[in-house]
């Protein structure tokens, strides 16, 4: 399906080194901001107090964020879990006050609305070294989904794809961190969640783009390196429009209107694939153009009749 067919191939990779100038400014710009500023980690990562609580009626959630945000505790998560009438509250650890502390002066606040008919039904600490263990094995899922990536695409490909494509995807993900890192924007699992799911949006991209070109390179055989990139790239360009534009608008509902918990997820996502499309088609591709991928790396040579090889090719009986 297309909206539209481009019958004039856009020259993209006479601007490679442009296109990926800019994204070598932003790559260390990001990882600058990432060692400067660091990521502001969630209660997940860093510990704090988890409270359950029922409620007779449904509450609204805004209400009761701004309740427990008014005692003065930052980054504050509440969200529904299992019915509309439970809800679960994480607050971050603080010096010298206790968990049960914490929760007390929650539930004061909370009970003071007799109709809403608030009950705590759980309360635990969630220690520093748990967070570390999920940050560990945050990262642990990284360095797997990044290592599958390389494998399959030196399957599917060829191994100077496979290096494209990963160099790209990295340049994606410590974009995101970058973004998160600089407006010091919270960083919890879902964010986590967000940056894998981009992992594997950017690579399907690449991997339509790469199968155009092994197709082109079939077909054509008298177009260079960089005149079949380009043709690959215009003519997936309608595909891309209605995938990511689709994908793009069912983000943004997340984001207008999923409330404060979905807020950082779709967030991360909508930055995740606007970078992601601008990888794939430019920065994976010149990658691949620039370490010398060719013809003879994709379409392997067919033996010609009478092969030399063959021990009676040229016998007379």
């Amino acid at each position: 399906m297309e909206f539209f067919r481009i019958r004039r191939d856009i020259p993209f990779m006479r601007h490679a080194l442009v296109l990926n100038a800019v994204s070598v400014i932003t790559f260390v710009l990001a990882v600058f901001f990432l060692l400067h500023r660091g990521l502001h980690l969630s209660v997940e990562f860093t510990g704090g107090t988890v409270m359950e609580v029922n409620y007779t009626q449904s509450p609204d959630l805004e209400s009761v964020r701004k309740a427990v945000a008014g005692l003065g505790f930052q980054d504050v998560q509440v969200q529904n879990f299992g019915t509309a009438r439970d809800v679960m509250i994480r607050l971050p650890a603080q010096k010298g006050v206790s968990s049960a502390q914490q929760s007390e002066r929650v539930m004061a606040t909370l009970g003071a609305d007799k109709a809403a008919g608030a009950t705590l039904r759980r309360v635990e600490f969630v220690g520093p070294q748990v967070g570390e263990e999920l940050a560990t094995d945050g990262l642990k899922a990284l360095a797997v989904v990044v290592a599958g990536i390389m494998i399959y695409l030196a399957f599917r490909f060829e191994w100077k794809f496979a290096v494209a494509t990963v160099l790209a995807n990295l340049h994606d993900v410590v974009i995101i961190l970058g973004f998160f890192a600089f407006f010091q924007w919270e960083f919890s699992l879902a964010v986590l969640a967000a940056v894998l799911a981009v992992l594997g949006y950017s690579v399907n991209e690449s991997v339509v783009i790469f199968d155009r070109v092994r197709e082109t390179f079939r077909r054509q055989r008298k177009m260079d390196t960089e005149a079949v990139i380009n043709h690959a790239i215009t003519s997936t360009i309608s595909r891309t429009i209605i995938t990511h534009g689709s994908t793009q608008m069912m983000v943004l509902s997340m984001f207008f209107f999923g409330g404060a918990t979905l807020h950082y997820f779709s967030l991360a996502l909508t930055i995740g694939i606007l970078f992601g499309i601008y990888s794939s088609c430019f920065v994976a591709a010149a990658i691949a153009m620039w370490l010398g991928v060719k013809r003879e790396d994709l379409v392997k040579p067919q033996a010609a009749k009478g092969d030399a090889k063959d021990p009676n090719n040229g016998a007379q009986v």
